[in-house]
């Protein structure tokens, strides 16, 4: 027997964004790339402007471009209202940056997220001197990524150049041991 397909996807979506609105939760899950950077900005920011409790931010992501979790980064620390940040599943890549976006003592995790630390990756192509440029600005995005995690870590710089030279994955336990996480989590009600 064949299963109908849903017809009301779009209202039942509407709902459950209204729902998360409401409870001042903002979801970022999958690829990151300019779309999601794109809703998940526009969402932080009405949030921030309806009021300055604090949002809750969930994450589980694998990462994606670099700079798309940027943004999201930055306006996490650009808008007044405070962030808790949620890993989930698994925290990777650019979702690691987004997740160092929110002082230590906001950066939570449900007990079975993994999170992965690695140096940043791409598809140089072209002309020799094209191929040159895409060289420098992956080592350069590199190094902010090796600083970054240093800092909000408190990692030496030297280790965690080391650590991402390659996938480096941790535990739940093991992130908070890290410095990336300050609490692993079973309740909302746990976030203080």
């Amino acid at each position: 027997m064949e299963e109908k397909a849903e017809t009301n996807t779009p209202q039942r979506d509407n709902f459950l964004e209204e729902k998360a609105f409401k409870s001042r939760t903002v979801l970022l899950f999958g690829q990151i790339n300019d779309t999601a950077a794109r809703d998940v900005v526009r969402q932080l920011i009405a949030l921030s402007g309806e009021s300055k409790e604090p949002i809750n931010f969930l994450v589980c992501s694998p990462g994606g471009h670099v700079e798309s979790g940027d943004v999201i980064h930055d306006v996490i620390r650009f808008i007044d209202a405070p962030v808790n940040m949620i890993g989930s599943g698994w925290v990777g890549s650019a979702a690691v940056n987004v997740f160092l976006a929110v002082p230590k003592e906001r950066r939570f995790c449900l007990q079975n997220t993994r999170f992965l630390i690695h140096q940043p990756s791409g598809g140089a192509g072209g002309q020799a001197t094209d191929i040159a440029i895409q060289a420098r600005e992956i080592v350069r995005v590199r190094e902010r990524i090796a600083a970054l995690i240093a800092k909000e870590t408190g990692q030496k710089l030297e280790r965690v150049t080391a650590d991402i030279d390659r996938d480096f994955w941790m535990s739940a336990p093991e992130a908070i041991e890290y410095g990336l996480v300050s609490k692993s989590i079973v309740s909302a009600k746990e976030i203080a």
